[in-house]
């Protein structure tokens, strides 16, 4: 059995508790947040604190809190030579506080509190100071039937960066097609088996091998439309430059003469 402390009470922090609390290996001591508030829904056995003193001891805390927040608060944990690790895709190993043994627990994937998560379809990206300590974080991501894979800091910090490009910025794309659509009253929902397909492509072909559009065809009547189309210029401006990216990818020389004006 795995004894586990969670701090913090966000969204990753929220799901991993729901996750732990049905895992028959793992049992959670703690939960600690500044404030009850954020955690007084779950009706449950765990004990909830809202002082660090008042942490017991743990096979592993797991600081499920903000980037910025991961190197200050762990230099305030009143406890040495105990096991504690982040949950974070961009901050190092070594930014925890060297007083206690360091580890990363960072669950790829894209977390809102409302909605359902399945474990096994989020890839764990596990890290430790000590290679003793390496099987428990494998043994706690199997525990939820996620798989755990040991990857470095260097790693997991790129790992996080194209994380954003395929989530955050692609859900950008969605919001402003979602605008785009919305100011003719054309119903979103007509886009989405698109973006389905376009998910579940690459899961069996390269990105640079499933590219289609207008720009990948350089056509350039309809490249002209969409840009006349566009009333927004920022919009007008990401139009372009993401189509002289894929260009410049599938070595193609087009540019857009000029831009539309208001």
């Amino acid at each position: 059995m795995i004894s586990v402390i969670l701090i913090g009470a966000g969204n990753v922090a929220s799901h991993l508790y729901r996750a732990f609390l049905n895992a028959e290996s793992v049992v959670v001591k703690q939960w600690y947040n500044r404030s009850f508030e954020a955690i007084k829904s779950y009706k449950n056995d765990t004990e909830v604190i809202n002082d660090l003193s008042q942490l017991k001891e743990a096979d592993v805390y797991i600081m499920a809190v903000s980037d910025d927040a991961v190197a200050s608060l762990s230099k305030t944990l009143p406890f040495t030579n105990r096991f504690v690790v982040h949950t974070s895709g961009s901050v190092s190993l070594h930014d925890l506080d060297k007083k206690n043994t360091r580890g990363v627990f960072y669950p790829l994937q894209s977390f809102s509190k409302e909605a359902e998560m399945d474990f096994s379809n989020v890839p764990i990206c596990i890290e430790t100071e000590e290679k003793t300590k390496l099987q428990m974080l494998k043994d706690l991501a199997e525990a939820i039937d996620s798989k755990p894979y040991k990857i470095s800091t260097e790693q997991r910090q790129t790992l996080h960066l194209s994380a954003v490009f395929v989530n955050n910025f692609s859900n950008q794309m969605y919001r402003i097609a979602h605008e785009i659509s919305d100011a003719k009253h054309i119903n979103f929902d007509i886009l989405k088996p698109l973006i389905l397909e376009t998910a579940n492509k690459v899961q069996e072909m390269s990105p640079y091998m499933s590219q289609t559009g207008p720009a990948k065809r350089n056509d350039k009547k309809t490249l002209k439309r969409h840009i006349k189309l566009l009333e927004n210029e920022e919009h007008r401006d990401i139009y372009e430059l993401l189509t002289q990216s894929i260009q410049k990818t599938h070595g193609i020389k087009y540019k857009f003469n000029s831009k539309k004006k208001n």
